[in-house]
């Protein structure tokens, strides 16, 4: 462990107080051991983490918890629940209990919000309508258990390009649909800028959300071209891509989120970047487009 890892930079030395907002999802930085990038994260004087299920799994619940807590952070958002879609009634049982395990590794960790890709078509019967009434129905479901654990379910809509494999929501305002179809103010969205930046609908959406409290996240990192082979894996560093960051933080922020903002970015050159460059980068990133106008 070398000292530029395991060092927390002091306050003169950080990039400003904004980093206080910033959250790194472990996603960001998916190929660098665990600890690791927690001690690049303290490195840059950030205060949150977002963590996968994976590294639940990883390192048991208990030692993940007490890894975070010895590293000074706190956790912005667990992913992830969902895959609601299937047709078959037991396997709609067995994503119903997964998903009450997630909810309670959530609470264990102590983070605010379980994030859900809700899931593609069934191939079975390819029914893309029944297949969002079947996500409506296990959020419904869903809702109250995390109600009682004092966590929140934050639907995600992902680009349409996704709806075969990965969620049959892709707006903000089909997932503020399922939110509200649930009647439990547990039940809100994530705005996530790589998803949702293309929507001609998305401020009014945003406004929608804020107004039954239901916006609960906001992730961030920029649209690239030309798409990699997977497409999940052209994401980037805020300013390298074709998003308009300081327009939709505006209108965030004008819904009046003030919780933490989370740099979620697949993309294999990112990863192949030494963890406390790439959490160098992103902080300046952050500072540069996305806190001004948060």
């Amino acid at each position: 462990m070398t000292t530029s890892h395991s060092r927390t930079a002091a306050p003169s030395e950080r990039l400003g107080t904004g980093t206080q907002r910033l959250s790194l999802n472990r996603w960001t930085f998916r190929t660098t051991p665990l600890q690791e990038f927690l001690e690049a994260t303290t490195a840059q004087g950030i205060d949150a983490v977002g963590l996968w299920r994976q590294d639940v799994a990883e390192v048991g619940l208990d030692a993940l918890r007490r890894r975070v807590d010895d590293a000074g952070l706190r956790v912005s958002s667990l992913c992830r629940g969902g895959f609601l879609t299937a047709s078959a009634e037991a396997d709609r049982a067995a994503a119903l209990e997964d998903n009450r395990r997630a909810i309670d590794e959530t609470a264990a960790l102590g983070a605010p919000t379980l994030v859900l890709v809700v899931g593609g078509v069934d191939r079975a019967d390819k029914d893309l309508i029944g297949a969002r009434s079947r996500v409506t129905e296990g959020v419904a479901t869903l809702a109250p258990y995390a109600e009682e654990r004092g966590v929140t379910l934050s639907i995600e809509p992902l680009h349409p390009m996704f709806a075969a494999d990965r969620a049959v929501v892709s707006t903000l305002d089909q997932a503020l649909d399922i939110a509200e179809a649930s009647g439990s103010p547990a039940a809100g969205v994530v705005v996530d800028t790589y998803h949702v930046w293309w929507d001609p609908y998305l401020e009014r959406a945003i406004q929608r959300a804020a107004a039954t409290d239901r916006l609960l996240s906001y992730q961030v990192c920029d649209w690239n071209l030309p798409l990699a082979a997977e497409p999940l894996h052209s994401r980037g560093y805020m300013g390298d891509g074709f998003i308009d960051f300081p327009s939709i933080t505006r209108m965030v922020k004008d819904a009046g989120y003030t919780g933490d903002i989370e740099v979620e970015i697949f993309n294999e050159d990112v990863w192949a970047t030494p963890a406390d460059e790439a959490a160098r980068i992103i902080a300046e990133r952050f500072e540069q487009l996305v806190l001004p106008h948060a």
